[in-house]
């Protein structure tokens, strides 16, 4: 039992480092001028490196919104399992800490949605999506498990 708790508050550790990674590192979309993301665009011309904010419309805005979101939901959720473990009754179920977790999977599939669609109209052609944003791809999948294991985990003794 002991195992199984600390595979699931490591698989919810990592789902929150790629949440925390994917939103503050600026690689969402790169190419071999520059890179951008959710909060700044930089790149290199006539030789040196210039940084402009990433004030392009409202869709970065629900972006960066939802992202924020997803990190704040999937703290609280790693904050009321612990206070669930040690308040919760046997046999109990974690309902709370997987709809807080699962909502915060689900902020961050919107915010990536949201990215992909709308990207084409603000990036040039020629850049690629980075690894941040391939990171907020994979937190999706961990951060749902996770809250889906949390919900179907009971207390015991």
């Amino acid at each position: 039992m002991l195992l199984l708790l600390l595979g699931i508050i490591l698989l919810h550790v990592a789902a929150l480092v790629l949440l925390f990674v994917s939103t503050i590192v600026s690689v969402w979309t790169s190419s071999e001028t520059g890179t951008s993301d959710l909060w700044i665009n930089c790149s290199t011309s006539n030789g040196g490196y210039h940084c402009d904010p990433a004030t392009s419309g409202e869709w970065i805005q629900a972006v960066q919104a939802v992202m924020i979101l997803s990190i704040i939901f999937s703290c609280l959720s790693l904050f009321l399992f612990f206070c669930q473990l040690f308040t919760l009754q046997k046999g109990g179920r974690f309902f709370l800490t997987g709809t807080f977790q699962i909502l915060a999977s689900l902020f961050v599939m919107s915010g990536a949605i949201i990215y992909t669609v709308m990207s084409p109209e603000w990036v040039p052609e020629g850049d690629a999506f980075g690894y941040s944003y391939i990171l907020a791809w994979v937190a999706f999948p961990l951060a749902l498990i996770s809250g889906l294991i949390y919900v179907i985990l009971r207390k015991r003794e």
